[in-house]
C-alpha cells in the first residue's frame, strides 16, 4: 500500500551548514520512501538540493520587521492549513521565547510534531527557563536527538522521556568527485563554516604549527566562509604560515577535497552529530577528531578509522596529527576501515529509523 503520509520539514535555511545539509538529506530519504514532502524555509538562503515543494518565507516581503515576521507567521498558518500535514518535524533553531510560543501554541496546534535537536548547545534549541519550556512543548510528539549525548540531555535537563535518538545520514555522489588544485600537492584540512568561537579554528593552526607537518611538506587547507574568516587569515599569518596553509570558499560540494586529503580535522567546542566526519570517513578519508559533545565518540573508534583526542588539548592534537602522516601502518588501518565504519549512517538505515518513528502513530492509534 503506497504511503499517504504528509510531512512537513521546516528548516531556518537550506544554505551553508550541516544542519541544513542534513535537512536537505532528510527531504531526500522521506520522499524515496513515498512520503509527500514540503520544505519550508524561513530564510531566503537557497543552496542545497532537496525534495518536496517549497514555501519560501524569507521572500515575505514588508517595509517593517514587525509587519514582516506576523506577515510570515499567517502565510505559514495558512500553509499549513490548506495542506493538513500528518507531521511537522522542525529542524530550525528555537531560541526565540516569542517566537516559539507562536508556533507552539498556535502555529503547530493539534499537528503531531517532532522537534529536531542538532547541537549538543540546547540552548540553540530551547529557549530559556526550564519550567517554561516544559509547558511549551508538552504536547510535542517526539524529539529527535542526533546523537545519544544530546538525547540523555535534553532528558536529564528538562524531564522529557519522548525522546529519540536518530544519527544524520550520509550521502555522497561519485559525480562530485572531480579533480582538485594539483597545486596544494599533499595536504589535511578543515572545512565548514568560520566561526572561530564554535570550531575552534584557532586550536587546529597552534596544534598545525606545532607539528611536523609543515617540515614534510603537508599542507593544511580551510575551505569554508564565516564571520571569523580574516581573523584566521590574520592569524594563518601572524603564526608564519602563509605558506602552508590554504584557503578555499564554501562550496556546495566539498567531497572532492575531502577525497583527496590526508585526512580531515575537527576540533569544535561543540557539535551535534558532525557531517564533515560522516562525509570525510565515507570518502575512505581517515579523521583526526577532538572528543567535543556531541558526536564523534559515537562516530571515531580511536585509532580504527581516526584518532580521537582530549578537547582543548592542543599537545595531544598535535601528537595525533603527527602520529597519523608519519605512522604509515596506523594511517593505512584507518584509511582501510573508514568506508565500512560508516554503514550505520547510510540513508537506507537512517531512513528506516525515520519511517518507523512516523508510523508509530498509526499504529498506536489502530
Amino acid at each position: 500500500m503506497p504511503n499517504t503520509k504528509k510531512i512537513c520539514i521546516v528548516v531556518s535555511s537550506l544554505g551553508s551548514g550541516g544542519a541544513e545539509r542534513s535537512s536537505a538529506l532528510l527531504s531526500k530519504m522521506l520522499k524515496d520512501l513515498g512520503y509527500t514532502i514540503h520544505m519550508v524555509s524561513i530564510l531566503d538562503s537557497i543552496v542545497y538540493d532537496f525534495e518536496g515543494d517549497l514555501l519560501n518565507l524569507g521572500k515575505v516581503q514588508s517595509k517593517l520587521p514587525l509587519l514582516r515576521r506576523f506577515k510570515k507567521f499567517k502565510v505559514f498558518k495558512a500553509y499549513l492549513k490548506l495542506h493538513n500535514f500528518d507531521f511537522v518535524i522542525d529542524n530550525h533553531t528555537r531560541d526565540d521565547l516569542l517566537k516559539e510560543l507562536i508556533a507552539s501554541k498556535w502555529l503547530y496546534k493539534s499537528i503531531n510534531t517532532i522537534y529536531c535537536v542538532r547541537s549538543f548547545n540546547l540552548n540553540l534549541y530551547f529557549p530559556p527557563y526550564k519550567s517554561i519550556v516544559k509547558w511549551l512543548y508538552k504536547d510535542a510528539y517526539r524529539f529527535v536527538a542526533v546523537s545519544n549525548e544530546i538525547k540523555n540531555e535534553i532528558q536529564s535537563t528538562y524531564g522529557f522521556q519522548n525522546v529519540t535518538r536518530i544519527y544524520n545520514p550520509v550521502e555522497l555522489n561519485s559525480n562530485h568527485l572531480e579533480q582538485v588544485d594539483q597545486n596544494i600537492g599533499d595536504y589535511i584540512m578543515f572545512y565548514g563554516r568560520i566561526v572561530d568561537d564554535v570550531k575552534n579554528i584557532s586550536l587546529l593552526l597552534e596544534s598545525y604549527k606545532a607539528s611536523q607537518l609543515p617540515k614534510h611538506n603537508v599542507a593544511l587547507l580551510i575551505l569554508g566562509d564565516g564571520p571569523d574568516l580574516q581573523h584566521i587569515k590574520d592569524k594563518v599569518d601572524a603564526d608564519g604560515l602563509k605558506d602552508n596553509v590554504y584557503f578555499k570558499p564554501f562550496t556546495e560540494h566539498p567531497f572532492s577535497y575531502v577525497a583527496h586529503a590526508k585526512f580531515t580535522v575537527l576540533t569544535s567546542y561543540y557539535e551535534g552529530f558532525p557531517r564533515v566526519l560522516l562525509e570525510s570517513l565515507a570518502l575512505g578519508t581517515p579523521v583526526v577528531s577532538v572528543d567535543c559533545k556531541s558526536g564523534p565518540k559515537e562516530i571515531v573508534t580511536n585509532e580504527f578509522n581516526g584518532l580521537l583526542v582530549e578537547n582543548h588539548n592542543s599537545v595531544k592534537l598535535t601528537e595525533a596529527m603527527n602520529r597519523l602522516i608519519l605512522d604509515k601502518a596506523l594511517y593505512l588501518k584507518c584509511k582501510s576501515n573508514a568506508k565500512e565504519s560508516m554503514a550505520p549512517f547510510t540513508l537506507e538505515v537512517i531512513g528506516k529509523a525515520w519511517q518507523d518513528l512516523l508510523s508509530k502513530k498509526e499504529s498506536i492509534e489502530q
